[in-house]
C-alpha cells in the first residue's frame, strides 16, 4: 500500500501544523511499513466480485426468471447460498460509491464537494482495494468505473481506479450510452469500442490476470457494462434469447461468468476464492425514451443485432425484470433497490441455502475486511456491516443492518427496518424523475407502509392500521436525515475535505416540507 494509501486511514488531528506533520510523516512511514505485501497464506481467500449493470431481480433463473437462460449463474446459486433481500443504490455511480466505500453515497465525499447524480468518489475515500493490499493482496478492476466524472471524455484520470487502491485497470470510465472509450491505466486506449465484445473483453482480462496473481491473494473487480442499454451481444448470442437483445447480452453475460469460474478451476483456485455476483440497481423502466435512436432493425457488419429504439413494441427488447418487485431503476420501490446477489466459496459458504435477511452492497467492504483478516477504516463512520456470519451460515446469524435508507440522489424517499418498510411524503423531484416512471416517482401526500415478509410487491398500504410502526420508522428517517443528510441538509456525520462550501446544491433545491 502506498504512503499516500496508508494516509486515507489515520484520523483527523488538532495539532499545531509543524507537529501535525511530523506526526503524520511518522505514522505514515510506521503505517506503509506495515502495509507492504507479504506471501499468499492459506487464511487469505481470493475474491472475485462480478457488478453487472441494470440487472433485475427477475431476470436470473434461480430468482424465478423464465425467459433468459442462465444457467452458470444458477449453477452457482445451487453451489452457494442466494439472497433474497439484498440491496444496491437506484443507479450506477451512487451504487458504486457505494460498493467501493461501504457508504451511503450522501455521506462519502466528493471532489469539490460538488453532490452530483454520480458522485466523483473523493481520493480521500478509502476503498475496499485499499483495504485488500493491506493484507499483500493483488487488486484489479476491469469494466465500468463511473465514479470519476459520468462521460466517456470529460473524467477526472486521478480518480480512476489506479488512483482508488486498484494495481491493474482495464475498463470504461462511464455508461455505455452512445459510445465507449476503452482506457489502460489512465490512458485511452481504444475509441468507439464495439459495445457487443466488451463482456468478453473484460473477462478475458480478469482470466489473465488471475493467471498471473496464483502466488499472491487477488481481488478482482469485474464490473460489466452490460446489461446497461445500449445493450449489445456478440453474433454468437445475437438474436438466441427469448428476450430480446437484452436476454441475448444477459445470457452472454452468463457464458462469461462460466469461462472466468472454469480459469479457476483449471488454476486450482476454485475452493480458495470467493465469488460474489450481484446488479448495481434494478432494471430500467420499459417505457422510458431512450437515446440514439435507430431507424430500423438491422445487423451490423460484426454481427450484432441492433433493434429500433423508437418502436414502442421493441423496448422489451432492451430492458430486464423486476419479478416480483414494483417499480425500477432510479425509483425507491423494490424494484429500483433491491437486487439478485449470489456467494460462491466451496468449503465456507453453504452450498443450496437461501439467505432472506437484509443486506446490501454497503456491507461487502467490512465483511471482505474481515474475510481478508484486515481492519474496515475506524476514523470515519462506515455504514456497512460485516454480513460474515450470514454467508458461512453461522447457526442463529441474523442480520447487523438495523435500517436500511432508500437515497434517490439527495433526497430520503424510504426506510426499511425488518418487515416494515415506510415510503415518506415527498413532492415529486423532476429532477430525478426523468430517470425512471412518473407513477412510481410522483409525489406522495402521506406516508405508505408495506409489510415486505406479506407484500414484497408493495400494493397494499398498512399504515393506517400501524401507526406506532409509522412513528418509529419516522423516527428513524428523522435520526438519517440528520446523520447522512437530505436534499434540503447536509449531514452532521457527512464527510468533507475539500475547502469549498459544502452541499452548494442545497441552495438550488425547490422548497418543500421535510419528510413526514
Amino acid at each position: 500500500m502506498s504512503s499516500l494509501a496508508a494516509a486515507k486511514f489515520l484520523p483527523r488531528l488538532s495539532l499545531p501544523r509543524a507537529a501535525f506533520a511530523a506526526a503524520l510523516f511518522g505514522l505514515v512511514l510506521v503505517t506503509s511499513v506495515a502495509a507492504q505485501p507479504g506471501p499468499a497464506r492459506a487464511d487469505k481467500p481470493n475474491v472475485v466480485l462480478i457488478f453487472a449493470d441494470d440487472l433485475g431481480y427477475g431476470d436470473l433463473g434461480s430468482y424465478g426468471g423464465k425467459r433468459i437462460r442462465t444457467p452458470n449463474l444458477d449453477r452457482l446459486a445451487a453451489e452457494g447460498t442466494r439472497f433474497t433481500s439484498f440491496y444496491a443504490q437506484p443507479v450506477c455511480g451512487p451504487s458504486r460509491a457505494a460498493l467501493m466505500t461501504g457508504c451511503y453515497p450522501l455521506r462519502v465525499a466528493k471532489r469539490k464537494n460538488v453532490v452530483e447524480h454520480h458522485p466523483r468518489l473523493h481520493t480521500q475515500e478509502i476503498t475496499i482495494a485499499e483495504i485488500l493490499k493491506t493484507r499483500g493482496y493483488a487488486t484489479a478492476a476491469y469494466g465500468k468505473w463511473d465514479l470519476a466524472g459520468h462521460s466517456q471524455t470529460a473524467y477526472e484520470p486521478d480518480l480512476l481506479p489506479p488512483h482508488q487502491g486498484f494495481d491493474e485497470y482495464f475498463g470504461t470510465p462511464s455508461s455505455n450510452d452512445t459510445t465507449v472509450n476503452l482506457l489502460r491505466g489512465t490512458k485511452v486506449e481504444e475509441t468507439g469500442a464495439d459495445m457487443s465484445t466488451l463482456t468478453q473483453r473484460y473477462t478475458d482480462e480478469a482470466i489473465n490476470f488471475i493467471r498471473r496473481s496464483k502466488d499472491r491473494p487477488f481481488f478482482v473487480y469485474l464490473a460489466h457494462s452490460m446489461p446497461h442499454t445500449r445493450v449489445a451481444a456478440t453474433p454468437a448470442f445475437a438474436g438466441k434469447s427469448a428476450a430480446g437483445l437484452y436476454g441475448d447480452a444477459v445470457e452472454e453475460l452468463d457464458s462469461n461468468v462460466g469461462r472466468l469460474w472454469e480459469a479457476l478451476r483449471a488454476e486450482g483456485m476454485d475452493r480458495s476464492t470467493y465469488i460474489i455476483f450481484t446488479s448495481d440497481n434494478g432494471p430500467w423502466y420499459l417505457d422510458r425514451p431512450l437515446s440514439a435512436p435507430d431507424d430500423a432493425r438491422t445487423r451490423l457488419p460484426n454481427g450484432q443485432l441492433r433493434y429500433p429504439y423508437n418502436q414502442r413494441d421493441e423496448r422489451g427488447a432492451h430492458f430486464g425484470s423486476a419479478g416480483p418487485l414494483r417499480g425500477a431503476k432510479a425509483s425507491s420501490w423494490e424494484g429500483g433497490f433491491r437486487v439478485p446477489c449470489i456467494v460462491r466459496a466451496p468449503g465456507r459458504v453453504p452450498a443450496g441455502a437461501t439467505r432472506h435477511e437484509m443486506a446490501s452492497t454497503l456491507d461487502l467492504l467490512p465483511t471482505l475486511a474481515k474475510l481478508a483478516g484486515a481492519v474496515a477504516p475506524t476514523d470515519r463512520i462506515i455504514d456497512g456491516r460485516d454480513i460474515s456470519p450470514l454467508l458461512h451460515g453461522t447457526a442463529g446469524a441474523t442480520s447487523p443492518t438495523e435500517a436500511f435508507y432508500y437515497y434517490c440522489h439527495t433526497r430520503l424517499e424510504a426506510v426499511r427496518a425488518g418487515r416494515w418498510k415506510l415510503h415518506l411524503s415527498r413532492p415529486e423531484d423532476e429532477r430525478w424523475s426523468v430517470f425512471g416512471a412518473p407513477a412510481e416517482t410522483a409525489a406522495l401526500a402521506e406516508p405508505l407502509l408495506f409489510d415486505l415478509e406479506a407484500d414484497i410487491g408493495e400494493r397494499n398500504n398498512v399504515a393506517a392500521k400501524n401507526p406506532q410502526v409509522v412513528s418509529r420508522l419516522l423516527a428513524i428517517a428523522e435520526k438519517a436525515r440528520t446523520d447522512i443528510g437530505d436534499f434540503d441538509r447536509a449531514g452532521a456525520g457527512a464527510r468533507f475535505f475539500d475547502p469549498e462550501p459544502r452541499r452548494p446544491d442545497i441552495s438550488n433545491a425547490k422548497s418543500s416540507a421535510p419528510a413526514k
